[in-house]
């Protein structure tokens, strides 16, 4: 099976265990932000930190809300720092992909154990205006 952008997730997959195993559990979602950060660009990789990003409704802009971290202009990384990954987060998480050109997304949890969840949502079933 064929995953959209394997590589790249795969890569920024590696990095997160990469940090959450030098910082551990504990620290605020910010911390955990500014380190992931560095060593994704240290891997090469182009990204942008809290990218304001538009969302409309019957295209009116409705507000404004800012991604964690996104990769190459490909993937958005939601970051948290809670128990465990609810519902909530990923419902979040396909929110942000719906208003950006972005497929994928990682929800990236630096809770007590790492945990992550990988959401897709095709460009071609995007309904909105551009937001960047």
């Amino acid at each position: 099976m064929h995953l959209l952008h394997n590589e790249l997730t795969s890569l920024i997959l590696k990095t997160y265990y990469e940090v959450y195993n030098e910082l551990g559990f504990g620290f605020l979602e910010k911390v955990y932000q500014n380190a992931l950060l560095i060593e994704l660009k240290n891997k090469g990789l182009d990204v942008d930190s809290n990218r304001k990003i538009k969302v409309y409704y019957k295209g009116e802009n409705v507000g404004d809300y800012y991604a964690d971290l996104i990769v190459n202009d490909t993937v958005i990384l939601e970051l948290k720092a809670a128990e465990y990954i609810i519902d909530q987060f990923e419902n979040q998480l396909l929110n942000y992909l719906k208003g950006t050109d972005c497929e994928i997304g990682l929800l990236l949890n630096f809770g007590k154990k790492p945990e992550f969840r990988r959401k897709i949502y095709e460009n071609k079933r995007k309904n909105r205006k551009n937001q960047f």
